[in-house]
């Protein structure tokens, strides 16, 4: 096969692994990581919430599982997908709704701009925690952030320090470069006191009180996300071990499957606070998992084969037979089935099996 072919074969960025990952780590890790960082819920409470909600929607993973070996895996896992990009958005807004009835309504009625030179604003992208970011837009996005403020964004002329304006009242940034880490560290401190007096005083808390969370209907939102990854989880593993014949298997399904953990699923928290940072709405990093969700349901409809009822002893003969494919003709294609199930992009060659 070659590269070129590769190539445009992982181009065409196919499903399976990747929105497996994100809406696996979108309904437990993400979820929890909304509820304790972005909605200020206590960790001992928001971990009982997650737990509770997994405990209720484990069996639906086994349920969705033994469906898709009735009716087939791709109906199964192309409504995961689909159903993930389409509530995803409501889930959480209805996360925040329950969880902290506080912060939605003021965001609701108390509108917060960052003033900033756009050059200025950085993507705050930091997958390993070593960036510093020292300007002032970065400075004042990244507390407003953190604190779970939505705020608009308003340019101003270059060179000009970033400001927040919260009603009435405005609070300078400060440029951090050049400073040294004592004085860093005093100015931050100083401005976050500053801003967190402001945003409290227009109703933002600072956690989110217990009695107002409305325990039950939280529930039901996390259990809704629980129940998308039961759709696309149930039926992965089956389909990627009859996707490949016995002998690339293992590496076929292993290579897509950690790939799209790892890179796709593991990147999910750290992007999403780039997009919450970047835009100033704290829903900003759902559109993460919705974009990986949407394609791979596209990709999977146009490519993803149906391989319930598919024997892993007699493949790739009885699917030849069934194609009207020579049995050398399906290992030297095995890259079309590798794609189905992964989302790889910009490798220009590969090795053949058994090269």
């Amino acid at each position: 096969m070659g590269s070129g072919q590769i190539s445009n074969s992982f181009s065409s960025h196919c499903s399976g692994s990747a929105g497996q990952s994100v809406i696996w780590y979108a309904g437990q890790f993400y979820a929890l990581f909304f509820l304790t960082q972005t909605l200020k819920v206590e960790a001992v409470t928001a971990n009982l919430l997650i737990a509770g909600a997994l405990v209720i929607g484990t069996p639906m993973i086994l349920f969705f599982g033994a469906l898709s070996d009735r009716i087939g895996r791709r109906p199964v896992m192309l409504s995961g997908f689909l159903l993930a990009a389409l509530l995803y958005f409501p889930l959480f807004h209805g996360l925040t709704r329950y969880a902290n009835p506080a912060l939605a309504s003021a965001q609701e009625r108390a509108p917060v701009t960052v003033v900033a030179d756009p050059n200025t604003c950085s993507f705050q992208f930091n997958p390993v925690g070593t960036s510093e970011f020292v300007n002032s837009c970065d400075i004042a996005k990244s507390f407003l952030a953190k604190a779970s403020v939505n705020y608009n964004n308003v340019n101003a002329p270059p060179g000009t320090v970033a400001s927040v304006r919260v009603g009435d009242h405005v609070i300078a940034s400060f440029e951090g470069a050049g400073l040294s880490l004592g004085e860093r560290k005093q100015k931050t401190a100083a401005f976050n006191a500053a801003l967190s007096k402001q945003i409290s005083a227009v109703g933002y808390p600072a956690s989110a009180n217990p009695k107002q969370i409305n325990y039950f209907m939280v529930m039901v939102m996390l259990t809704g996300l629980v129940f998308l990854v039961a759709l696309v989880y149930g039926p992965i593993a089956a389909t990627l071990v009859e996707l490949f014949p016995t002998r690339i298997r293992y590496t076929a399904m292993s290579l897509p499957y950690h790939i799209g953990n790892g890179w796709f699923g593991g990147f999910l928290p750290t992007t999403a606070f780039a997009l919450v940072a970047a835009t100033g709405n704290i829903y900003a990093g759902v559109w993460y998992p919705v974009v990986i969700a949407a394609l791979s349901a596209i990709v999977g409809f146009f490519f993803l084969p149906e391989t319930n009822l598919r024997s892993i002893d007699s493949w790739p003969a009885a699917a030849s037979q069934r194609d009207g494919r020579s049995i050398s003709e399906w290992d030297a294609n095995w890259l079309e089935r590798y794609c189905a199930v992964t989302a790889i992009d910009g490798f220009s060659s590969i090795n053949e099996p058994g090269e």
